[in-house]
């Protein structure tokens, strides 16, 4: 029995039962669209044959006429929505066969091992999952690409060529490609691949692109943009769309269900042991990657900056953790065997492309490479990353409190340390409050001069990105705190020999004496939220740094 509770054969069973069912929702939908013509014709015979007479059934006839041909009318445009909207298709990088012959030979031995047939193609998406995905919509054969999708690696036309044919494409997450040796990923692909047999079966791949068409049917006519005769008509139809979509779903959800079962049951025969060791790097994979993107991606992307060797950082974010958490220990033998990222002929490449994708998805930075859009390597990170940020964001603190200087009519003071603390530590004031609220209004002024970058016509179905942010947008407390350790860093850098850092699963980190201090939030958060600096003052005294020192600003 697989996880899905059925076997393999009755999955099948299932899968196709249920595919019959969605198809038998489209044969209704075009029987009731068919029926006044059919009662229109019949009239319209009766009436020529003189088998009845008389004014009223001219009126009903014209009328049952007038019905034929607004209902055909309305079947025609819903069918035309469906046909030519676009189904949501996944941001991947393409890899043409070129580009990764080994991992092609891999795939289409693991399909022929199954008895499937082999997808059209590979893709890498930045995400820790792998699944089939159809582009045969001949609305995407049309399109000739995605154009969320970033630029082929290598070979375009051949694998436009390959996207046309029937078989779905595979999609890898781009992190287990350099995290997963090469068995493990052959184990890991092993039941995705598996479901290209159920694609190939016609009934199954006939609902599939009905239900698709459908849900692309629904997105059209709720895009907003259009103008009002676009979204009466498409409202129309939409509606239409969203009733049939309605009325298949849970058909289409078991049909699912037992494609699953049936792609589960069938890979059970391959690599079983080394599928079980596998999954445990898939959960630890997810979790180094989110630490990745949420500590160390995010401030670099924040900064007009992005790193260009995302998944060659998760190996080492992942091996770091390996060596801080005993749960771990292990894991960094592993790293002997032969990564899949071998499987490409120019790995670097690949990781560039995913990188900059993912910035795209996660962030919303533009798709090319400009004067405010730069790649950064691992080993310039620190410099200009870190040290950037650290002192941009002490200058903004320094500019709120210069205004409130200004208010009071007082000059301008010099960008020390000593000069925060004393404000943030006097008593009777809410200087943590306004403080705060200076930061996040001078923020928020900053975020909003930055225009989006629009997407193109061939967009994905998202209209705005980022299309899946990492955070939500932090509190005034929250940036204030950021806002005093940078501070505090920069202090540190300038007066105390600190030198900035890069820690693989915490992001931006201060180094003192090539130790890195994590000791740093608990005397901070004290200030802010008590107005206590005794804390804050004996760390900074403990390491030598001068707080009544001027730092440099950027």
């Amino acid at each position: 029995m697989s996880g899905t509770g059925m076997s393999g054969e009755a999955g099948a069973q299932h899968a196709r039962s249920r595919a019959l069912a969605v198809l038998r929702v489209r044969s209704r939908a075009l029987a009731v669209a068919l029926v006044p013509a059919a009662v229109a014709v019949v009239l319209s015979v009766a009436v020529a044959q003189g088998r009845v007479e008389g004014p009223g059934w001219d009126t009903a006839r014209w009328a049952v006429i007038a019905v034929a041909l607004i209902a055909l009318l309305i079947a025609a445009a819903v069918a035309a929505v469906v046909a030519r909207a676009r189904p949501a298709l996944s941001p991947t990088v393409d890899l043409a066969e070129s580009a990764a012959p080994d991992l092609y030979r891999l795939v289409r031995d693991l399909a022929e091992r199954l008895d499937v047939p082999p997808p059209s193609a590979i893709a890498l998406t930045p995400d820790c999952d792998s699944w089939l995905e159809d582009r045969t919509h001949p609305a995407h054969r049309a399109a000739g690409r995605e154009a969320l999708s970033a630029r082929l690696i290598r070979g375009g036309a051949e694998a436009r060529a390959r996207r046309a044919s029937v078989a779905p494409v595979l999609v890898i997450g781009s992190p287990f490609m350099w995290w997963m040796r090469v068995g493990e990923l052959r184990a890991i692909l092993a039941p995705v691949v598996a479901g290209t047999g159920p694609s190939a079966q016609p009934d199954i791949a006939a609902a599939r692109r009905f239900v698709r068409g459908l849900d692309a049917a629904v997105g059209v006519a709720t895009k907003p943009g259009l103008g009002p005769v676009r979204r009466l008509a498409l409202g129309c139809t939409g509606r239409i769309a969203r009733v049939l979509l309605r009325g298949c779903r849970a058909h289409a959800g078991e049909m699912e269900r037992g494609v699953a079962a049936a792609a589960s049951e069938r890979a059970q025969a391959v690599d079983y042991g080394v599928r079980i060791v596998a999954q445990e790097q898939v959960g630890l994979a997810y979790a180094g990657w989110d630490r990745l993107l949420t500590r160390v991606a995010l401030p670099a992307w924040r900064m007009g900056r992005w790193p260009s060797r995302l998944d060659a950082g998760v190996v080492s974010a992942l091996t770091e953790l390996s060596r801080r958490d005993r749960l771990a220990e292990g894991f960094a033998s592993r790293l002997g065997e032969r990564p899949a990222c071998d499987l490409l002929e120019e790995p670097g490449i690949a990781d560039e492309a995913a990188s900059l994708l993912a910035a795209r998805l996660f962030h919303g930075g533009p798709a090319e490479t400009g004067p405010d859009w730069a790649p950064v390597d691992w080993a310039a990170y620190p410099e200009e990353v870190v040290d950037r940020k650290w002192r941009t964001e002490a200058a903004r603190l320094h500019r709120v409190l210069d205004g409130f200087g200004e208010r009071h009519g007082a000059r301008p003071g010099a960008p020390t340390l000593a000069r925060v603390i004393d404000h943030l530590a006097t008593p009777g004031d809410q200087a943590a409050d306004r403080l705060a609220a200076g930061i996040e209004a001078e923020v928020a002024g900053e975020e909003a001069a930055i225009v989006a970058p629009a997407p193109s016509p061939e967009a994905w179905s998202f209209d705005e990105v980022p299309l899946f942010p990492l955070q939500p947008p932090r509190t005034g407390r929250e940036l204030l705190a950021d806002h005093v350790t940078a501070m505090v860093c920069c202090a540190a850098i300038d007066t105390g020999g600190a030198v900035p850092g890069l820690d693989w699963l915490d992001g931006p980190s201060l180094l003192v004496d090539e130790v890195r201090r994590s000791d740093l939030a608990a005397p901070v958060l004290t200030l802010i939220e008590d107005g206590d600096a005794g804390a804050l003052r004996g760390w900074l005294a403990a390491l030598g740094i001068r707080p009544e020192k001027p730092i440099r600003l950027v």
